[in-house]
């Protein structure tokens, strides 16, 4: 590779939001570079191996409320792609999960497989997806921009999509020196996230969640247990994952890993058997969770010299299809 690297437009973050925006920016004509400090594509659509078996430990299902959306979906479902998963969860206090009209949505071989088939997808239609590659500073350059990473590494481009969470898009552009409108700045400063904490739990023996196989209860500590084996991407080993609500999360963030275990083991226990041990467990962190203010629409225009894009899914709408809305609003904007 040269010491510079030219796209027409460079994306920063290869989660659904960058994916989309690749896909649309792919489709008509555009050089496109995906950048992504992970070792792999996805972001939060995250998927791990633990022990003989695998577990969802970012997104656990999405939803669909925008026709938009919606199509995208339904052409995931007939490649073979997402299944519906359940209409609803129990709250723990019930047998049954109470349906709400709305299809939780998960994917045949875990959430990250949907980003790898995104990837793929753009991949063949030419666009560049280059991993751990993180990004230090975005800076005017000419008619354009250049981006230069840890590794000493530059890009340039016509045009920038960001889709980072805003805190990280701030310090990039403040990085590069990147001239921001006061109203461009104050609206990216005031986003804001919960964080999450993550335990991933391998069991021997049974384990008693109420159908489908997970308990969501927004206002407890631990706000989601979920059975991998059951959602039907772990057939190998039971491997459980456990979320903390945001209050907690931010509360403990920073406790040492076992700490951290234990509280999530407690919580655990009344829904395995008598007779069932955990074997292997693993502690996740995510600092930007979940967007809990967002910016009132799906993308901001940084008002510079060049296309400067930022968005994700604290843009418009949170979860897993505000993040997609976004980035297919960005492609089209550019």
């Amino acid at each position: 590779m040269s010491d510079t690297h030219h796209s027409d437009v460079v994306i920063i973050g290869a989660g659904m939001s960058g994916l989309m925006a690749a896909s649309v920016l792919v489709a008509a004509g555009r050089r496109v570079t995906l950048l992504d400090k992970g070792r792999s594509v996805g972001g939060r659509l995250a998927t791990r191996r633990i022990g003989a078996g695998q577990a969802d430990h970012g997104a656990q299902f999405f939803t669909v409320r925008d026709p938009e959306f919606g199509a995208w979906v339904e052409r995931w479902r007939a490649e073979g792609m997402v299944y519906v998963w359940s209409h609803g969860w129990s709250d723990g206090s019930l047998a049954d999960a109470p349906p709400d009209g709305h299809p939780r949505y998960a994917v045949h071989g875990g959430m990250n497989r949907l980003a790898k088939h995104l990837a793929a997808q753009v991949a063949v239609q030419g666009a560049e997806i280059l991993t751990n590659v993180r990004v230090t500073a975005v800076a005017p350059q000419g008619d354009g921009w250049r981006l230069t990473s840890e590794d000493g590494r530059s890009f340039t481009a016509d045009a920038v999509v960001m889709t980072a969470p805003a805190p990280q898009t701030l310090a990039l552009l403040n990085a590069g020196a990147t001239p921001l409108a006061a109203d461009d700045r104050a609206d990216l400063e005031r986003i804001r996230y919960a964080p999450s904490l993550c335990g991933l739990y391998v069991v021997e023996g049974d384990v008693h969640l109420p159908e489908p196989g997970a308990v969501q209860r927004p206002d407890a500590d631990f706000a989601w247990i979920a059975d991998n084996r059951r959602k039907g991407i772990s057939p190998e080993a039971t491997v459980i994952t456990l979320h903390a609500s945001g209050e907690w999360s931010a509360a403990h963030y920073d406790a040492p890993d076992a700490e951290i275990s234990e509280a999530f083991e407690r919580a655990l226990r009344p829904w395995l058997a008598a007779d069932a041990w955990i074997v292997e467990e693993q502690i996740k962190r995510w600092r930007y969770a979940a967007p809990t203010v967002l910016h009132p629409e799906r993308l901001l225009r940084i008002a510079a010299h060049a296309p400067l894009l930022v968005g994700g899914d604290a843009f418009g709408a949170p979860r897993v299809e505000g993040a997609a809305l976004s980035g297919l609003a960005m492609g089209r904007a550019i």
